[in-house]
């Protein structure tokens, strides 16, 4: 039984914020969330009432339409706000932006921001709660959560498991949270990839930087490959996509050296053949659908812990 109803945090801004306890407490609640999604009616009222906004000034498909439908399912009201369609294209500055959502009266506020620590400035502009949905390469807390879910709910443990993180590490904001959060919950973590592509600050964060996939492969009890994230590259980092495919991707023959019972993660959108050959996205080692599923009942738990939480029992019957 869950007795605990809220965080030791106001805002969800890093991993780093979180104690063990919270993370446990995420976890244990998006338990109880997740059951709410295979329902014929997929929705409880537990927050009725609470606006959430949506501050999306990034693309995003995945964390946007998940953050929506575990607050809709939760009877949030919501707002979607994109760069397109905000003052801030007019020129309006964020903390204008934040005056103007904290006079309107909004309780949550989930962005998505090019900037990092974009997120901590919004936080101190206004007393609405704040999840940081990816602020540039710095961090991605709720897709972190998702991720130890998804790992404890098919392993059943997270403790001592080996977590091997493969490819664009250097602008993965993905990378930088889950290393604090499997690391957190006990994990040992391997970081492989381009010497090009790891950044001299990871030495000290306590990961194994290895450069041969091949050699460390064996090892390895998750497999979580990396988005190759061209857009945020400024200079080549590497000969040609070919040559890192040859090295880095993971297709069947290099599946083979894996430990029999690994599982295979990708935080999305996915460049086939590239970072994962695309028949092995559809083999039984793959649980990226799974984390996808489980992000809509962690970001549930996240929301409600932020707005008070309540009765979590109640909540879901």
């Amino acid at each position: 039984m869950i007795d605990r109803m809220s965080l030791s945090v106001t805002n969800l801004l890093s991993i780093k914020d979180l104690t063990n306890d919270d993370i446990n407490l995420v976890l244990d609640t998006a338990k109880y969330f997740e059951e709410i999604s295979k329902r014929a009616i997929k929705k409880v009222p537990t927050l009725r009432g609470k606006t959430i906004v949506n501050l999306f000034l990034e693309p995003s498909t995945r964390t946007r339409i998940s953050f929506e439908l575990a607050a809709k399912r939760l009877s949030a009201d919501v707002v979607n706000i994109s760069s397109d369609s905000s003052a801030i294209k007019k020129g309006e500055s964020l903390k204008d932006t934040a005056k103007t959502l904290t006079a309107m009266g909004i309780d949550i506020i989930v962005m998505r921001h090019s900037f990092a620590g974009s997120s901590e400035l919004l936080a101190k502009w206004t007393d609405a709660r704040i999840i940081n949905a990816g602020d540039g390469a710095h961090e991605h807390p709720t897709q972190a959560l998702l991720d130890l879910y998804t790992v404890r709910e098919k392993l059943k443990k997270i403790e001592n498991l080996h977590i091997g993180i493969v490819g664009d590490v250097a602008h993965s904001r993905v990378a930088r949270s889950n290393i604090f959060a499997f690391k957190k919950m006990g994990a040992k973590i391997s970081v492989i990839a381009p010497p090009t592509l790891v950044p001299p600050e990871f030495e000290s964060l306590g990961v194994n930087i290895r450069y041969n996939f091949d050699e460390v492969i064996p090892e390895i009890d998750v497999i979580y490959l990396l988005r190759l994230q061209l857009e945020r590259q400024t200079e080549s980092f590497f000969p040609s996509i070919g040559e890192y495919a040859r090295l880095f991707c993971l297709n069947k023959e290099r599946l083979k050296m894996a430990k029999e019972n690994v599982v295979i993660m990708h935080p999305g959108p996915i460049n086939r053949d590239i970072e994962i050959s695309g028949d092995i996205t559809e083999m039984p080692e793959s649980i990226i659908t799974q984390q996808v599923a489980s992000g809509i009942a962690v970001r549930m738990a996240v929301l409600y812990l932020l707005a008070g939480g309540g009765l979590v029992s109640g909540a879901v019957d």
